[in-house]
This record gives C-alpha cells, sequence and structure tokens, in this order.
C-alpha cells in the first residue's frame, strides 16, 4: 500500500468551503434571504466529500461511480458559479453605492433584499442546486460510498520490479549517456570522494532505468567496483525492505531479519572498505530525513562509492544526489526508428519491411523519442501487416490501450489535488505549444486553481511555484528552440487528456478551420488551434446552454517564427453573438485576431479574471469593461491602434497584471489609476499632461513587482510628485525603464536632474534603463555602490548629459549599453569612479553606439585592472573617436568596430578573441598577431585599405570566415597564409584585380568588384558553393573545368561573361567543349541571371552527369544550353527566362531523363519543345508564358503521364491544347488560337483552373465546369463574356454556367459589365472558403440570397460601386452577405480600415 496524492475534486471542493465562509459572502446571504440554503449546502458538501476518496477509487471499475461523480463535478461548477456571483455582486454595491435611503425604504430592503431581481435570480439557482444537490446525496447512498478515515491510501499497484538485466543488443541512442556516467563514475572527483550520489531524471518511459542497467552491466563497471546492488524501490520507500534487498543482493543470502538496526549493521559490516555500487530503480521519496536513514551504512564504505539513483522528480534528485542530475533527453529518430523495427519486426533492417516506409514519419511523431512509446507501437504493430491495419492502429487511443498512460499515471496520482488540477488545464495547449511561465500562471490564476492563503504569498507566487513544481517533476521540459518557454512531451500531453476528462475540449486541427464536432455541455474550458482565418461555421452548431470558463485560441507557431505579419481573422459572430451567451467565462482570449473592436456587451461577462487583446487592432476598449469587478489580467501588448484605457478602470480592483507594451500611442493613464492597489505588474505608466494623471499615483501601487517602465517624464513639472511615488519603497521592482519624450519647454534640466534623482529604485532592481533624461549630470545614486545586484544598464538618448556616470564599481554588471549621447567627449576616470582601481569586474557585453562628438577613451591606469571578464565589444557610430582602445582584454571574443572614420584601430591582445569586425575605419593595425590564435571570423570594410600585409594575414591561420566589405582601394590579397580559410566573402571592392583561393574554400560570395578578370577557382579542391555577382570584366568562371567538389553555382549580372569554363586559345565552342577535361563535376545547382554576353553554357552531359536545377534568366545573346543540343540527364528542374534568341532548349530527351519541373517565359524563337517529352515518368510540372511562337507540343499533343501541373500563358500562335489525363491544376490564359477542347475535354480530377483570354471558354462552359467534382480552385477571366450582365448570365431559365460544389476557392476577373452575382449558383456552393471579385466596374450587389456561411475571406479590388454598398454599417450588403465574414478586404484594405480613413 502506498500514500497517494489527494483527489482532483477535492481542491475545488475546498475553494467552495472557502467561499461559503467568507464573512463578505455571509453578510449578503443574510441580506438576500438565502443564508439558509446554503448552510445546507455545505453540509451536504461535507457529507459528499467524506466519501470522494472511495468513490475515486471505485471510478475505472464502477461506471454507475463514474457517471455520479462527474455529476457531483457539474453541480460543484454550477454551485460555485452562483457563489461567484454573490461575490460579484458584493463588490458591485461596493463600488456603486446605492443613494441614501429612507428608514422604512431600509427596514424593506434589509426584510425582502436589496436588488429585488437579483434576489429572485440567485434564487431560483440555489433552488436548483438544492434539488440536484438533494439527488446526488441520495445517489451516494445507493451507490454505498465509504467515508475516509483522514489519510489517502492508494491501491496495491501490481507493478512488475526492475532487474539488472539487459540486452544491450535491443537498446538503441544511449551509448553517449552511458559514456558519459561511466567516465564519471570513474574520474578523480569521484575516486576521491566518500560516497557519491548520481541522479538520472525523465519523465516516464525514456529510459532511465535501461540506462542504470546498461552502466551496471559494464565490463569497465563490473572490474572497478567491489560490491554491486540493484534495487527497484518504486513508489514504497520502505527502508528495511530496500536495506534488507540490498544486503540480500550482496550476500546473496536471504535476510529474515526486521530490525533495521540489525540489519543496517551487518550490511555496515559488508561494505566496510568496500568500493561499491548501488543501484536505486524508481525513486519517489521527498523526505530527507528517510533518506538520510537509509545512507546511513553507505558512508562506511571505501572512496569512490557510487549510488545512482533514477527517478521522475528533480525534488528527489535535490534530496539525494551530490552531483547535478543527469537528465535523459528523447532518443533521435534514428535510434527510435531501430528500437521500433526491433519490436514490430524482430530486426533492426527498416529496409526488408516497406510497409512501414509510407508511415514512417508518422510513427517517429507518435513517438516523440520515447523508448517506452516505440516499445509499445512496435508490440502493437508486430502482428500487422495490412497497410489499413497499420493506419488504423495508429489512429487508435493506443497510449490508453497499451499501457503507457498507466506507467505515467503514477507521476500523476502523485500529486497533490490542487497540482492535477493545474496540470489538467494544460490539455488545452495542442501538442508542441510552447508556453511561457507566466502565461500558464495567469491563467492558473484566472480559473481559481491558485488561491491567496493565509501566508505572506502572492497568487503569482504560488502560482510559479506550482509551475516549478511540475516543472522539476518532469510534466514541463525546457524547450530546445527558446530557453524562455516549456512544452510538454507528447506522451505527457496525452496524459494531461485522460486527466482532464470531459471538463475540457481542445477543438482538433485536424477538424480544420472552418469545421467542429459536437461538444458535450459539461465542458467547462475550450480551446482551439487559431487559424489565418475563423470562420462561424466554427462556432456556431455550439449548444446553447455553456457554462464556458475558458475561451482560448493558441497558435503553434512553426521553427524559426517571427510572428504573422498579416494578421489573423476572426468573424464578427464571435463577439457579437457567441460570446454574450458565454457569461460564466472565467479567461477570454482573442489575441493575434485582426480585430477593430469589442461589442459593450463584453461588461456583461461578470465572472471575467482575464482579458487578452494582445496584437488586435482596437482602437479603444468599451467603457463597459470597467464593470468586470473580478478582472485580474488585462493583456494590451502590441495594441499599437489603442488611444486610451477605460475611463473608469479605477473600478477593477481586482486588477493584478496590466501590459500596455508597444501600445505607443496611449498617451496618458487614466485619472483614478491609483485605486488599482491590488495591481503587482505594470508594464508601462505613461505620466498625463494637465489633468491626466500624474506620477504620484503610483504611491498606492505597493505590491509592483518585475518589470515597470515610466515614461512621459518630460509632462512631470511637480518634483514633490515623484517623491509621493515612492519608487524607492517599491522592493519588488526586478528591472525598471525610465523615459522621457519629445522634451518639453515646461521641463528644464534642473527639475529632470530631481526628477531622476527620486526616481532612485529599490537596491535589489537587476536591470536599469535610462532613456532620453535631459538633465546635464546624472545623480549620485546611480554608480551607488548599494545597487550590487544590478546586471544590466542601459543609458540611451541622454542629449545633455557631457560625462557618464560612475558605474565602474557597480560589482554585478554584466551588460552595458551607451547610446545617442552627443555631448560627451572623454570616457576615462569618472566612468571607472574616482579610485576605482579595478572597475568593471563581471562586465560581459560591452556596447557604444551614436556617440557623435566621443574623441579619447581613457584606461582606468592600472594594467590588467578593467574588464577581466568583457566578452563582447560593439563600437558603433563614433566619427571622432581616436587614440588607443584598452589594451588587455583576456576573456574577449567578439569585437566590433564600424563607421568609426577617424579611428586607427589597433588590435590589441586578444587571446580569445573568435569574431573581428572591422568596418568604416581609417585603418587596422595589429602588433601581437600572435595572440589571435583564436581567430576564426574577420569582416573588414575600410574604404583606403589597399592591401593585408603577409605579416598580418600569416597570423590568421585558424580564421574560417573572412568578409571584405567596400574597400574601394584594396587591389589584390594575400590569401596563402589562410590555412583554414572556409568561407570568403568580397563585396564592393572595385578595383579588386587578382586574388588567390586556397584549397580549403568551401564557400565563395564574390560581388561587386567590377575589375576582377579572372577566378583560380582550379585550386579550390574543397569549394561546394559559389556566387558571382556584377564582376563586369569576368569573361568566364574558370579554367578548363569547375573545381569537382562544387555543388551551387550563381553568377548574377556579369556583363562580359561569355562562358563559364575557359580553355584558353581553342578557336571556336565546339573545340573547347570537346577539350576540357572529362572528369565529371559534382555541380547540382546552376543559376545565371542577367548575362547579356553568354551565348552557350557547354552543358555536356557527360560533365554535368549531377546538375539537378539548371536556371537561366535574362541572356539576351543565349542562342543554346548546349552545342550537343543534350541536356544533362540528372537535371530535375529546367527555368529558363527572357532568353529571346533561344531557339530550342534540345534536341529530344532521354527516356530516362530525371527532369521533375520544366518552365520558359519569354522566349519568343521557341517553336517546338524538345520531342520525347510525354516519356519523361517524372515530369510533373510545365510552365510556359510568353513564348509567342510556340505552334504545338510535340509527340501528338501527349503529355507525361505523371503530369500534374500545366500552365500555358501568352502563347498566341499554340493551336490546341495537349492532351493531360492526370493533370490536377491547369492555368490557361491568352491563348486566343486554341479553338477547342481535347476530345476527351478537361480532365475530370482537376483541383485547381484558371481560364481566361480563349475563343473557346463558352465551349468550356457547355463542356459543364461543374462535371469537375474534384476541383477546389477556381479563377475566370470574363474577358470574353462582355455581354454578361450577371454572374453567371442566365438564358432562356438556364444558367450558362454551372459551378461544382467542391469549390473552396472562387476568383472572378475583370467582367466589364455584370451587375450582380447571380443567388442560384452561390448557394451551391457550401464548401467556399475564399471570394475573389476584381475589376468589375458595374458590379453593384452580391447574391440576393447571401453569401455561403463557409466564407472566410472577401477580396474586392476595381469594383466603386460595390465598394459602395459594402461599407461596415452602412452599405446594403454588411448586414446580408459581410457582417459575419472574418476577412473582408475592398482594395487590400480592410474594410474597418477604410471606415476609418473615411472618417478622417
Amino acid at each position: 500500500m502506498s500514500v497517494i496524492g489527494e483527489v482532483a475534486l477535492s481542491a475545488l471542493f475546498e475553494a467552495l468551503f472557502d467561499r461559503l465562509a467568507s464573512s463578505d459572502l455571509l453578510k449578503i446571504f443574510q441580506q438576500e434571504q438565502v443564508h439558509a440554503d446554503l448552510n445546507n449546502w455545505k453540509k451536504l458538501l461535507m457529507k459528499i466529500r467524506a466519501v470522494l476518496e472511495d468513490a475515486e477509487e471505485k471510478r475505472e471499475t464502477n461506471s454507475l461511480v463514474k457517471i455520479w461523480l462527474e455529476e457531483l463535478e457539474d453541480l460543484a461548477y454550477d454551485a460555485d458559479d452562483i457563489l461567484d456571483e454573490f461575490a460579484t455582486e458584493v463588490l458591485r454595491r461596493e463600488l456603486n453605492p446605492e443613494p441614501h435611503k429612507s428608514k422604512v425604504r431600509k427596514i424593506f430592503d434589509d426584510w425582502v433584499g436589496s436588488n429585488q431581481s437579483f434576489a429572485r435570480l440567485m434564487q431560483s439557482k440555489i433552488a436548483e442546486i438544492d434539488s440536484r444537490l438533494q439527488r446526488i446525496v441520495t445517489e451516494e447512498n445507493d451507490l454505498n460510498l465509504r467515508g475516509s478515515t483522514g489519510e489517502r491510501i492508494g491501491t496495491e499497484r501490481s507493478r512488475v520490479p526492475t532487474t539488472s538485466l539487459v540486452n544491450e543488443d535491443h537498446t538503441y541512442g544511449r551509448d553517449e549517456d552511458k559514456k558519459t556516467i561511466i567516465k564519471l563514475l570513474m574520474s578523480s572527483e569521484f575516486s576521491d570522494a566518500k560516497l557519491s550520489v548520481i541522479p538520472l531524471v525523465g519523465m516516464g518511459g525514456l529510459g532511465k532505468t535501461t540506462l542504470a542497467q546498461l552502466v551496471y552491466n559494464d565490463d569497465d563497471v563490473n572490474g572497478y567496483f567491489d560490491w554491486k546492488s540493484w534495487v527497484c524501490v518504486s513508489e514504497d520507500f520502505d527502508i528495511v525492505r530496500v536495506t534488507k534487498a540490498i544486503l540480500e543482493s550482496i550476500t546473496d543470502e536471504n535476510c529474515n531479519i526486521n530490525d533495521l538496526d540489525k540489519i543496517q549493521v551487518k550490511l555496515k559490516e559488508k561494505l566496510y572498505g568496500k568500493k561499491f555500487l548501488v543501484i536505486l530503480d524508481d525513486v519517489w521519496n521527498k523526505d530527507y530525513d528517510d533518506w538520510t536513514k537509509l545512507r546511513c551504512p553507505f558512508e562506511f564504505g571505501a572512496p569512490g562509492s557510487t549510488i545512482i539513483v533514477t527517478t521522475r522528480d528533480h525534488a528527489v534528485s535535490t534530496i539525494m544526489g551530490t552531483t547535478p542530475p543527469h537528465q535523459l533527453k528523447e532518443l533521435s529518430n534514428d535510434a527510435c526508428w531501430s528500437l521500433f523495427i526491433q519490436h514490430a519486426r524482430g530486426s533492426t533492417d527498416s529496409i526488408a519491411y516497406p510497409e512501414f516506409e509510407e508511415i514512417g514519419s508518422e510513427i517517429l511523431d507518435k513517438c516523440k523519442g520515447s523508448p517506452l512509446a516505440a516499445k509499445v507501437l512496435g508490440g502493437a504493430l508486430r502482428t500487422k501487416r495490412n497497410p489499413n491495419e497499420l493506419k488504423n492502429v495508429l489512429n487508435s487511443k493506443i497510449w490508453e490501450k497499451n499501457g503507457i498512460i498507466p506507467v505515467l499515471e503514477l507521476s500523476y496520482q502523485y500529486l497533490p489535488s490542487h497540482l492535477k488540477r493545474c496540470f489538467a488545464y494544460c490539455s488545452l495547449f495542442p501538442k508542441d505549444y510552447e508556453f511561457e511561465e507566466n502565461e500558464l500562471v495567469l491563467l492558473w490564476m484566472a480559473e481559481g486553481l491558485v488561491q491567496e492563503t493565509e501566508s505572506n504569498k502572492s497568487m503569482e507566487d504560488l502560482g510559479v511555484e506550482c509551475f516549478h513544481d511540475l516543472l522539476m517533476r518532469s510534466f514541463f521540459q525546457q524547450s530546445s528552440n527558446n530557453g524562455s518557454l516549456f512544452v510538454m512531451h507528447d506522451l505527457i500531453n496525452d496524459l494531461a487528456r485522460w486527466a482532464a476528462s470531459g471538463l475540457f475540449y481542445r477543438m482538433e486541427d485536424a477538424l480544420g478551420s472552418n469545421k467542429q464536432s459536437e461538444i458535450s455541455t459539461k465542458v467547462r474550458h475550450f480551446s482551439y488551434i487559431r487559424h489565418y482565418l475563423d470562420g462561424i461555421k466554427k462556432f456556431e452548431n455550439f449548444p446553447k446552454n455553456m457554462h464556458f470558463r475558458t475561451f482560448l485560441p493558441v497558435t503553434i507557431k512553426p521553427s524559426g517564427y517571427l510572428g504573422n505579419y498579416l494578421g489573423n481573422y476572426l468573424t464578427n459572430y464571435v463577439p457579437n453573438c457567441l460570446l454574450p451567451r458565454l457569461r460564466c467565462l472565467r479567461v477570454l482570449s482573442l489575441c493575434e485576431y485582426d480585430i477593430f473592436e469589442l461589442p459593450s456587451s463584453i461588461g456583461g461577462l461578470k465572472h471575467l479574471r482575464y482579458l487578452n487583446l494582445s496584437n488586435t487592432s482596437i482602437r479603444s476598449l468599451p467603457e463597459s469593461t470597467s464593470s468586470l469587478y473580478n478582472l485580474q489580467t488585462l493583456m494590451l501588448k502590441g495594441c499599437h491602434k489603442l488611444t486610451k484605457l477605460p475611463e473608469k478602470i479605477r473600478d477593477l480592483v481586482n486588477l493584478r497584471y496590466l501590459d500596455i507594451r508597444n501600445a505607443n500611442l496611449i498617451r496618458e493613464m487614466p485619472v483614478g489609476i491609483e485605486k488599482l492597489k491590488n495591481i503587482h505588474t505594470l508594464s508601462n505608466f505613461v505620466v498625463g499632461k494637465d489633468n491626466g494623471s500624474k506620477i504620484g499615483d503610483l504611491m498606492n501601487l505597493e505590491f509592483l513587482r518585475g518589470r515597470l517602465c515610466i515614461s512621459s517624464l518630460e509632462n512631470v513639472l511637480d518634483v514633490e510628485d515623484v517623491r509621493r511615488a515612492n519608487l524607492n519603497g517599491k522592493k519588488n521592482l526586478d528591472a525598471l525603464e525610465i523615459k522621457w519624450g519629445t522634451p518639453s519647454d515646461l521641463q528644464d534640466a534642473s527639475i529632470a536632474k530631481d526628477v531622476l534623482d527620486m526616481l532612485r529604485p529599490w537596491t535589489t532592481v537587476k536591470e536599469l534603463s535610462i532613456d532620453g533624461y535631459i538633465g546635464v549630470q546624472f545623480p549620485t545614486w546611480l554608480g551607488d555602490h548599494s545597487f550590487s545586484q544590478i546586471e544590466d544598464l542601459k543609458i540611451v538618448g541622454c542629449k545633455q548629459c557631457i560625462s557618464l556616470p560612475a558605474i565602474g564599481h557597480l560589482s554585478s554588471l554584466k551588460f552595458l549599453v551607451i547610446e545617442s549621447m552627443p555631448m560627451v567627449q572623454t570616457i576615462g576616470p569618472e566612468f571607472y569612479g574616482e579610485g576605482w582601481l579595478k572597475p568593471f569586474q563581471l562586465l560581459e557585453k560591452l556596447h557604444f553606439e551614436d556617440m557623435q562628438e566621443w574623441q579619447d577613451w581613457i584606461p582606468c591606469g592600472v594594467e590588467y585592472g578593467e574588464f577581466p571578464c568583457l566578452r563582447e565589444l560593439f563600437i558603433s557610430q563614433c566619427p571622432k573617436l581616436q587614440g588607443e582602445l584598452p589594451r588587455h582584454l583576456p576573456s574577449l571574443e567578439k569585437f566590433s568596430i564600424s563607421n568609426c572614420e577617424q579611428l586607427v584601430v589597433s588590435i590589441p591582445s586578444l587571446p580569445m578573441l573568435c569574431e573581428l569586425q572591422i568596418v568604416g575605419c581609417k585603418e587596422v593595425v595589429s602588433k601581437n598577431i600572435e595572440e589571435l590564435c583564436l581567430l576564426e571570423s574577420i569582416t573588414f570594410s575600410i574604404p583606403g585599405l589597399k592591401s593585408l600585409s603577409k605579416e598580418f594575414m600569416e597570423g590568421l591561420a585558424k580564421v574560417k570566415d573572412l568578409k571584405i566589405y567596400n574597400c574601394n582601394e584594396l587591389t589584390s590579397m594575400w590569401q596563402d597564409s589562410l590555412i583554414s580559410l572556409v568561407r570568403l566573402g568580397i563585396r564592393s571592392c572595385p578595383s579588386l584585380i587578382n586574388i588567390s583561393l586556397t584549397s580549403t574554400l568551401k564557400t565563395l560570395n564574390i560581388y561587386g568588384c567590377g575589375a576582377l578578370k579572372s577566378l583560380p577557382m582550379s585550386n579550390c579542391t574543397c569549394l561546394e558553393y559559389a556566387t558571382i555577382e556584377e564582376c563586369s570584366s569576368l569573361m568566364f568562371i574558370s579554367k578548363r573545368q569547375l573545381p569537382l567538389t562544387l555543388k551551387s553555382l550563381e553568377i548574377n549580372d556579369c556583363e562580359n561573361l561569355q562562358f563559364l569554363i575557359d580553355e584558353g586559345e581553342a578557336s571556336s565552342l565546339l573545340l573547347k567543349e570537346e577539350s576540357i577535361n572529362s572528369n565529371a563535376s559534382l555541380l547540382e545547382h546552376l543559376v545565371i541571371r542577367d548575362c547579356p554576353s553568354l551565348k552557350c553554357v557547354l552543358l555536356r552531359g557527360d560533365l554535368f552527369v549531377k546538375l539537378k536545377v539548371l536556371k537561366i534568366w535574362k541572356c539576351s545573346e543565349l542562342t543554346s544550353l548546349s552545342s550537343s543540343n543534350q541536356l544533362p540527364i540528372a537535371l530535375k528542374k529546367l527555368e529558363v527566362e527572357d532568353c529571346p534568341k533561344l531557339e530550342s532548349l534540345a534536341d529530344n530527351l532521354h527516356n530516362d531523363a530525371s527532369l521533375e519541373s520544366l518552365g520558359i517565359s519569354g522566349c519568343e524563337e521557341i517553336k517546338f519543345l524538345p520531342e520525347g517529352l510525354h516519356k519523361l515518368c517524372h515530369l510533373n510540372d510545365i510552365r510556359i508564358e510568353d513564348c509567342c511562337s510556340l505552334v504545338s507540343f510535340p509527340d501528338g499533343g501527349f503529355l507525361p503521364t505523371h503530369l500534374t501541373n500545366l500552365s500555358i500563358c501568352g502563347c498566341e500562335k499554340l493551336e490546341a491544347l495537349p492532351r493531360m489525363h492526370m493533370v490536377t491544376t491547369l492555368y490557361i490564359y491568352k491563348c486566343p488560337s486554341i479553338v477547342s477542347l481535347p476530345e476527351e475535354g478537361l480532365p475530370t480530377n482537376l483541383k485547381e483552373l484558371w481560364l481566361g483570354g480563349m475563343t473557346n471558354c463558352k465551349q468550356v462552359f457547355e463542356w459543364g465546369l461543374h462535371r469537375l467534382s474534384s476541383l477546389t480552385r477556381l479563377t475566370i477571366c470574363g474577358d470574353e463574356f462582355e455581354d454578361w450582365q450577371s454572374f453567371p448570365e442566365e438564358e432562356d431559365g438556364k444558367m450558362m454556367l454551372l459551378l461544382p460544389t467542391s469549390l473552396t476557392y472562387l476568383s472572378i476577373h475583370e467582367f466589364p459589365d455584370i451587375v450582380s452575382l447571380s443567388s442560384k449558383v452561390f448557394q451551391n456552393l457550401s464548401s467556399l472558403e475564399v471570394l475573389w471579385i476584381w475589376g468589375c466596374p458595374k458590379l453593384a450587389s452580391l447574391p440576393e440570397n447571401g453569401l455561403p456561411p463557409s466564407l472566410l475571406e472577401l477580396q474586392i479590388r476595381f469594383c466603386p460601386v460595390l465598394k459602395q454598398h459594402c461599407k461596415k454599417g452602412k452599405g446594403q450588403e454588411w448586414l446580408k452577405n459581410i457582417i459575419n465574414v472574418p476577412c473582408v478586404q475592398i482594395d487590400l484594405m480592410s474594410i474597418y480600415k477604410l471606415q476609418e480613413e473615411e472618417q478622417q
């Protein structure tokens, strides 16, 4: 038997009991005559709570108990909502007191209740809860549930104990982990230690036990230790049992003693003086006292003795470990695949099992590096051979059926009840969602999952503790993409969904952005993946009696995501119709949607605690927002059009978090901000003018913490008001930003100095930024020794200051930025601190930028005293700087100086320098070149530089990356000394005549070297990538042959380039080609652009056998690709554009050619395509544009059988369409000579079609586009239909064009005379999502019966009449057709922005 965590539901019960006992609520209960009912609730709920543990034990085995618990949970939430309504009413009455009443009225109100409608509503709701509660109590009796004995005792878990045995041939991907642990075991550090404990930590199923087994059975380990013992500890940390097991393992004898003292004495005797290894597998105990009792006998072993502990919980490793824990990571894809194949087929040869090839990526995605998942999935598929069977297993709830959830469930069961609820809440996050700690804590707070207790800890601190507890227990892990973000492993995410039961609903991405599945009325928390377009179909069928507490759209951001600059669009149905029905909401997020306004009905969401409107386009919040008395979090970050906060913001008395970062149009805080006494986080305080908010309003905000920016300080005129702000008393601020805006005539430098002096923060601040300060001197506190915790300091735009503050003795300072201080001429002793011998002892990064008058940097005067830890030094835009820089920077790794025109850069002693950048300086010298032994990257841009000396270059033996830019006088380069050079970039060096290229070079980029006549590439035996641009003197790229290793070559704008390879004196192109060295090149990618002298590319097949991509653009003299008129057989992609003299690509094509994509554009002389085109089995894409001489397709008009994309545009003489059986994308435009369709018509499997500029469009319509049942995208150009007045036109009651119902995208172009769109056609387009209407000047209306409700995007361009009819709120089409379409743009401008411009 083992003690397990509490029932999750008990935390909700505790919250209910706290509310029922609240003094504020007891008062209103009595006022509204409901105290007797609620006392009855308390009694019945206490009775129910007594049997909760028994009910939870029976949940999985008794379906009636499971239903009873679900009904109870539903009732508990409803009861909590009612109590919250009472609490909200209390707040409302406090903030909006009733006017003075007569005595008679007061007696009457005390008797019948002060708010009649509220009282009646509450009594009705209470009566409903009463009856449900009575029914639940009756059912409890029928179910024979037993009361609790006071301690939560779990059922016995029949887990098979682990053993030390392992088959090393069947383990994969842990070799490096094993080496690391063994190396640690045998290190001198361990061999001298009396007893070492190594924790192996990771989530369940990650392979901790396997790693311990591999170490335990290693031959070197066996020889190193005298004794070894393996014990599976598991949940039951029984000291007697564990000690006895170790003793029995060492002695190979049964031990029948149960007295701990005697067992430990015997174990001590056996271990005395012996070097031993003990594995304690699967440890859960976090009781330090128990651990100290267990380890006592181990302390008598020989030095080097070690215990290895495996655990899921970092807290266990903290208690037991003597070394940092070894954190196991997920397996690599290769290792995971090998393990899967081993268990699926008993072999690691995946090639022998092709049935897995198609679903391989799905299998790896399902396992996500978990060995347990790979093993379980492999076992489940071991008997499956049919592809459909394999997919069925993959798509099933395999983890619940095959033991993974039960393995992970133990971690969940060990959680206390409040953490169980916090963890279950994370089921709202989709897989791979990366979240911030603060983001989740604020959500937990809003949902009541984190409650302030009688201790002095704030909700925020308690939430952080919960987060770190789950992190320590391996429920969360740090994101590999961003160290400040966290993620759940897919299996942990599945566990969260299992734990969440029916209370949480996550709308899956697989359903698509315009669909939904049925949602239970019991769901309380709802999330979905935000799409670019979220339409009404996603939300319109929600049940009417919903009790959502959470409405949370989330975004899955791809790797490298920098933000969606296009915005996301949400149907108006959500804010206008859906949200007013969700009256129980605690959490509402509409962030990252391109919404411009909120309805005033938002004020009706009385329970709301969390409102996130970040990165939206709202201009202002409705004033009704001020009635959200329970609101804790208001996020308005990045609302770049928001101009003000609600005037009555003072009523938001529970607000704790207000984020207005990057909402830069807010000019002042609203009056009354000082009433928000509970606020903990305020991102920005904008000081107002005249009668606006004063900086003294900060006085009452005593709980401020984290980061605070105080801006618009130019508006401060009363220094005493700054004193009242009491910034020095706000001891929980970690970061402070102090900003002046546009200088004010009313505030002079002396006032500014006093303001800054009064803004002295508490000494524990870690980050400080001063921006735009208009004083002449800095206050003395800025360099005070007491600010010993400042790590990051920025001083920016202080344009009147003539010297820097004395900050050299800020003992923790690591990052320092000095920027835009034009009055500073000298930096010297005043900067270091007078008399301070060793300044900046911990400084790691130092930036100086835009210091226009800075001339001298005077050293501190003590040799080797300054900047001992400096790793990065950046100096930029200091045009008058001269003299010497600090001489001794022993830790400097990056050194960058740019745009310091007077500076002669003397490179000092920099033994650790790896990266050097010198741009726009006068000169560079180095006297200690031998000390640059670690330098790997150099950038030079020095206009007067004529050459790089041999002496200088000889010291750069380790340099791998060299960039030389804008060296106008540089004529030659001495590079033979760069024996490690891998990357070379030369840009805008117009005088450079010759260079030597080293054999080690792999990447070469040369741009704007107009005098360069040759490139000695033949020496480059390692060159792989080369780009040559704007080298007008080059006539060829290389002599005799290209480097054999070259994979990619791009040549742009080389106006005299005639050929790639030069053979010297050969007299003809043919001779040149035949005499070139026949060694085959590895070149795969060749691009040539804007080379007007190029006549032939010399694509000899036996030379370019690896060439896969060839792109040639704007080569006006090019007549052929190869004199042999053959293409390389390996070529996969060929693009030729704007080569007007090119007559032929090739005579014919090999049957086994690899060509996949062919694009020809602007080649006016090409009349025919190569023969054999139809035999190319890999060709799937053909694009032919503006080839005005092309008459027909070869091979009788037949195309390759695998061709899927065909685009033909501007081919005026083309007489017939080819035969295209398998084409799925067809683009035909401006081909007037095509008069008929192929005999078989259009391919019936077409998915995308563009039609226009053909004389046979009507024939296509008569053939019937509606027959294309797979068509999803259709564009029709109407230049052949000038007589149409409606789209489509109707003739004798018959539509001239029927569209397939499968369409999701429809674009109507340039129908000059249509005035309306037909309802008959559009009402059948039930899947239509995007509609473009372009160039229809007379179109006045959209379909009379409305657009399909599936529509997500409407784009209207160059339709002036329709534009007037679609105006927001006014046009006749607004309510009928547009209001619920998420994205409506007219002439590429949002309909909301259009309205705004017209109003302005």
